[in-house]
């Protein structure tokens, strides 16, 4: 732990770094091959989309001792299609079909019953309309569409329109790949799921405004000096904040991944899925846009302004200058010993 604080003060202080900026073009392109890879992923196999969204029907069985596997393939002999079985804290099942109607559900209802060897009173059956889940959806994008305006009109604000911009990309950026892992995984997507995508915003967005904050101030008044170009100054403060992003992420992440390997995975509680993988995505893409996408693209927008190409200029022929002088003094350090050399080699040309 002491290193890493020790590389995380040296990368601080400018000592040591690595040229995220300077490499930006890499990044986009694996950024854009992951986003394209998403879309596929969307477009081709789509998204599992749970009972609240396609509607159907909900059972909730007493205490048995059928698996939910075999409880799975009653299920779907029962109605014909494919079923979602959990199993509760009190030996009962959860059992979730959709596309399922009212004369339906009481049949599958009284198969279950003779299946799972359990009285059908005691099945309690719950129709769900996929109304309820549209006006979620329609909700969450409302919610969406009001956050990315206010996002960009505090960042225009606070910072300046390119970093606005830039932060926005990487929020679709970030939405984009964890809506994709969604499809690829085959999770289901449910209420929780929406919730989730909804909170991962706040993540995605803080790692990016630590480091414009940074960029900002290192920035300011940076016309007045001819040290540094905007892009090493960007690159710098991305150094600067790189160890507190990891740490922050890493501390954010570990108690999600106990709800999705622990919970969702060993545990088997099928619901702790809905919400922890797009948490578990999103703060990743969020940590990895903040350094690889949002900043280098604040650099693209920036250095197309003429007050940073003329910057560039006078910094680049300064540090010109300054090796042709360098060059110079080691020529001049260097020629009383030519001299020398050479009036040595006259005096011994006169001897002979």
């Amino acid at each position: 732990m002491s290193k890493l604080g020790d590389i995380g003060a040296r990368l601080y202080r400018g000592e040591v770094g690595y040229d995220f900026v300077g490499k930006r073009f890499l990044w986009y392109g694996v950024s854009i091959l992951i986003t394209i890879t998403a879309i596929v992923a969307l477009a081709v196999q789509g998204l599992n989309l749970g009972i609240e969204f396609k509607g159907g029907a909900v059972f909730t069985t007493p205490k048995t001792t059928v698996s939910d596997s075999k409880a799975r393939e009653f299920a779907k002999e029962a109605s014909g299609h494919e079923a979602i079985v959990q199993k509760l804290g009190n030996g009962g099942l959860r059992i979730q079909i959709t596309a399922l109607d009212t004369a339906e559900a009481n049949k599958v209802k009284a198969e279950l019953a003779g299946d799972l060897k359990v009285a059908e009173r005691d099945i309690n059956a719950d129709l769900v309309g996929p109304s309820w889940g549209e006006q979620i959806a329609n909700k969450a994008w409302t919610g969406l569409g009001v956050f990315m305006i206010l996002v960009v009109i505090y960042l225009a604000i606070a910072f300046e329109w390119r970093m606005a911009i830039a932060a926005l990309i990487a929020l679709i950026h970030d939405l984009t790949i964890t809506v994709g892992i969604y499809a690829l995984v085959g999770f289901e997507v449910t209420p929780g799921t929406v919730i989730g995508l909804l909170t991962i915003l706040g993540y995605s967005l803080y790692d990016t405004v630590v480091v414009f904050d940074g960029l900002k101030e290192s920035t300011k008044d940076i016309t007045k000096q001819t040290r540094f170009t905007y892009s090493e100054l960007a690159n710098k403060s991305i150094n600067g904040t790189l160890v507190r992003s990891i740490n922050t992420t890493v501390v954010a992440l570990l108690p999600v991944a106990a709800l999705l390997f622990i919970g969702g995975g060993l545990l088997d509680a099928g619901m702790l899925n809905d919400i922890s993988l797009s948490l578990f995505v999103g703060l990743a893409a969020g940590a990895y846009s903040s350094i690889f996408i949002a900043t280098p693209l604040v650099v693209d927008l920036k250095e197309r302004e003429p007050a940073m190409k003329a910057l560039t200029k006078r910094v680049l022929a300064k540090r010109a200058a300054t090796s042709a002088k360098g060059t110079d003094d080691a020529d001049a350090a260097d020629a009383p010993e030519v001299v020398a050399q050479s009036r040595s080699g006259r005096a011994s040309g006169r001897r002979r």
